[in-house]
């Protein structure tokens, strides 16, 4: 099969077509064969040599793709051949075929084409455990999203505004911060010209919000802290502003805060699978109902993976990147 693989750690240009053998489904597993893969930061960061895949990984980037059940592992029912799907990976996504473990798969919502599709695992399954299940988000509270126009970003904005949840966002430019509020966005903050905790602030009387989801990290922490109203949870997932921070913990004493996080990749298939339960129990109704939707900024034929690397990390795109794979 046809598979793009990092040669060395370094730029785009490093992501090199070659020719790799058809994985084979161990007990437990399918084989899907790839329309489209999902390009996500986690990619980028692997490429550069900052986020090597965990033990018994594929070494191949690519953390989602949709496409057809091919083979079946044995135990790797519901499944059948022929099934369309879309799944979570732990690597191997740039390929024309990938093994997955049967219960990390989901249904490919009614409607949606293969890029579509491709382009809801990552992001899903991190927003909901994350926001839902980690940082506890309940009926009445608020949430602000960092980073609302990447990846992450507008899915959370479209889930969390799904459930009734009062949302804000921040983006890097007006033409951002309009596209956040076309997306649910209750109020969209341009972190150029405003200041996120003052406008938090000024937008709930002074409480704060109740749950933050943060990619950034280093000093957004503190002032997350103070952009949080009492009994808040911050819930940082990245650390592309650095993993460091000074942080005043009697702050979080005295107003109850909780700071987690969580990477999803190394995992165990249970905590997985359980996140794969429910979502189709829980968000796959509201895209079928046409209340969430992709959002594709850009799709690249799979011999084209690194623009479409490039593209990602000029931070020019709204929503997600997404290769094709021709049959």
């Amino acid at each position: 099969m046809r598979a793009v693989e990092i040669k060395e750690a370094g730029p785009p240009e490093r992501l090199t077509l070659t020719t790799r053998p058809v994985p084979v489904p161990r007990a437990g597993e399918v084989l899907i064969k790839v329309a489209a893969a999902g390009v996500n930061r986690p990619d980028v960061l692997q490429r550069q040599g900052k986020y090597p895949p965990p033990p018994g990984a594929s070494d191949l980037p690519g953390l989602e793709v949709a496409g057809t059940v091919v083979q079946l592992g044995e135990g790797a029912a519901p499944w059948r051949v022929g099934d369309p799907v879309c799944a979570l990976l732990t690597g191997g996504g740039y390929a024309e075929y990938v093994a997955v473990p049967a219960v990390q798969c989901l249904p490919i919502p009614a409607g949606l084409t293969w890029v579509e599709a491709a382009s809801l695992p990552e992001t899903f399954f991190t927003v909901w455990h994350n926001v839902f299940e980690r940082g506890q988000l309940r009926p009445g509270e608020s949430f602000l999203v960092q980073g609302g126009t990447s990846g992450i970003g507008v899915t959370a904005i479209q889930m969390v505004k799904a459930f009734g949840h009062r949302v804000f966002a921040t983006a890097g430019s007006d033409e951002k911060c309009a596209a956040c509020v076309r997306l649910g966005a209750d109020r969209a903050i341009n972190y150029r010209t405003e200041d996120f905790v003052q406008a938090v602030h000024q937008e709930t009387g002074g409480r704060g919000v109740d749950v933050i989801l943060d990619m950034v990290g280093g000093d957004y922490i503190p002032r997350e802290l103070k952009a949080l109203a009492d009994d808040g949870r911050l819930v940082l997932i990245a650390f592309l502003g650095g993993a460091k921070a000074t942080v005043n913990f009697a702050e979080v004493m005295l107003r109850r805060l909780t700071i987690t996080g969580s990477t999803l990749r190394a995992r165990p298939v249970e905590v997985k699978a359980a996140i794969a339960q429910a979502l189709q129990q829980k968000v796959w109704p509201l895209i079928e109902a046409g209340k969430i939707k992709p959002v594709i900024h850009a799709t690249f034929p799979l011999e084209q993976a690194a623009q479409a690397h490039a593209l990602m990390e000029s931070g020019a795109h709204i929503g997600k990147i997404v290769l094709t794979v021709e049959p």
